[in-house]
């Protein structure tokens, strides 16, 4: 193999690599495919010396009733469970390569099975989707965090006192909120809030505002990647945290810097956004 074919794809500013290996190794992913894609991820995911991008999402065969499987890799080479923007990035691969059935998607995750609806273009592209991100879960030991209790918690720096509540989706996250996420020491604190011991796989943090009964505003530090323009699993568990509070209804739009997300609340959180095809290139080795 002396190239790589690869896509990059943003949701509301959320961008992503996508590496279709379905055919790869014959659908093998061995622990040396891994630590390649850690080390393709790290490389390729630098805005200064590679293309640039939030992540890297490998496509890989589905089983059993899956049409596809995600394996995700952040910015630095981490693995991630789930994105909800970028599921929907590979919704868009996945679509063009002949996946589906034009209209939904079933994806294996590390977070779970996932049902993504299309919405597509005229020339057949997926252009938007809806995902069902399945519930969110407020039992420290699923998040997981090292608490009695995710409600109510509090960290301070620098003389400014966050307070807030911890939530998984698949994935951790530390939901905060503060007056105005525009003016928060986001890239400041987010580095330290990310490994707060709390969270023993480190965690994603939300710092967020309500502007109405159906409208959030937030900016997100991402596990692994830094300050991104917006972060699917954050959005919904921000919304989820908030209606739990009570200062939110059961659809919300959530504004982030990269554009506008909608989250259903219910038994599952089921989120819809965006998803914009950039380009393709092939990467030499």
């Amino acid at each position: 193999m002396s190239a790589l074919r690869l896509s990059k794809l943003h949701g509301a500013g959320n961008d992503f690599l996508v590496w279709n290996v379905v055919r790869f190794s014959h659908g093998a992913w061995t622990d040396e495919v891994e630590v390649f894609a850690m080390k393709l991820a790290a490389t390729l995911c630098d805005r200064h010396r590679g293309i640039g991008a939030d992540g890297l999402i490998a496509v890989l065969p589905g089983r059993d009733g899956a049409d596809c499987t995600m394996r995700l890799h952040n910015a630095d080479g981490s693995r991630a469970e789930m994105s909800g923007n970028g599921i929907r990035c590979l919704a868009w691969v996945a679509n063009r390569a002949g996946l589906g059935d034009g209209k939904r998607l079933t994806v294996d995750t590390a977070a779970g099975r996932r049902d993504v609806e299309l919405e597509l273009d005229g020339d057949g592209d997926v252009t938007a989707a809806t995902v069902d991100m399945g519930p969110v879960t407020f039992e420290p030991a699923e998040i997981p965090l090292d608490a009695p209790s995710p409600f109510g918690l509090e960290a301070t720096f620098h003389g400014v006192t966050y307070e807030g509540d911890a939530a998984g989706i698949g994935n951790p996250h530390f939901v905060l909120f503060v007056d105005d996420p525009a003016t928060a020491r986001v890239t400041q604190h987010g580095p330290r809030l990310e490994h707060d011991d709390r969270f023993p796989n480190a965690t994603n943090v939300e710092f967020v505002a309500v502007a109405a009964p159906s409208e959030l505003t937030l900016r997100v530090w991402e596990r692994g990647v830094g300050e991104t323009l917006s972060c699917g699993t954050g959005v919904c568990a921000a919304a989820a945290v908030a209606q739990r509070r009570g200062l939110v209804d059961n659809q919300v739009a959530v504004h982030v810097p990269g554009g506008e997300h909608r989250v259903e609340l219910g038994e599952t959180v089921r989120l819809h956004g965006p998803v914009v095809h950039v380009f393709d290139t092939d990467v030499e080795l």
